[in-house]
């Protein structure tokens, strides 16, 4: 089950939590802001979170990630070139925006690292590293269920900027193509700040931009 939750300090982002209904265990990818709302979800709905996963280190994925780790103890979990965000508000944005937001307590993880659920280890998530928006920036990509939490690097008819610090357009476009999509077509692209898409839909509607 995929539930997608719309999450607001600065920026509206999209949260989701990704959970095995026969468990009722799973992960929290992105969970920008709005900690209390997103607490009370898990309570109503009797979820166990695992783990926080961050697809990047900008502050409108990560604001809620420390509250929300204390009040479950739970460990958050992002790839390693995120020490350099977390660790910084400026790297983050979050202090361009009048906020101090950084988190201490993180593991690292890097490309092709396999992430399994401990009440269900037939539930993963594959580690693809697509820098380019950021240093950091992952995929989480699920084979069985075919789907990716793609965070910044691709929306529905646009892609991520890369004139933030340590974004790379170069870096952005090549990992776009070479790795999201030489996924199979009919994989479901859930983005930070966009509606659900497909790998195919992307490679049709952003043909100009790639050449493709």
């Amino acid at each position: 089950m995929i539930k997608q939750i719309s999450v607001k300090d600065v920026f509206e982002t999209n949260a989701y939590f990704y959970i095995d209904e026969t468990t009722n265990h799973g992960f929290l990818i992105d969970p920008g802001a709005e900690a209390d709302k997103l607490l009370q979800i898990i309570k109503k709905e009797k979820l166990v979170i695992e783990k926080i996963l961050l697809t990047h280190g900008h502050f409108d994925h990560m604001g809620a990630a420390k509250q929300i780790s204390k009040k479950l103890n739970i460990p958050i979990y992002m790839h390693s070139e995120g020490n350099k965000y977390v660790t910084n508000s400026v790297w983050n944005l979050s202090s361009v925006c009048g906020r101090d937001i950084t988190l201490e307590d993180v593991r690292y993880l890097k490309d092709d690292d396999i992430i399994a659920l401990e009440a269900n280890p037939d539930i993963t998530f594959r580690v693809i590293y697509v820098p380019g928006h950021t240093l950091d920036s992952v995929v989480y990509y699920s084979v069985d269920k075919n789907i990716a939490f793609v965070g910044d690097t691709i929306f529905a008819g646009s892609i991520g900027r890369s004139d933030f610090y340590g974004g790379n357009a170069i870096q952005l476009f090549t990992g776009i193509v070479q790795k999201i999509f030489s996924l199979p077509d009919n994989t479901i692209l859930y983005s930070g700040h966009s509606k659900p898409t497909t790998v195919a839909t992307e490679k049709n509607t952003q043909k100009q931009i790639f050449g493709l």
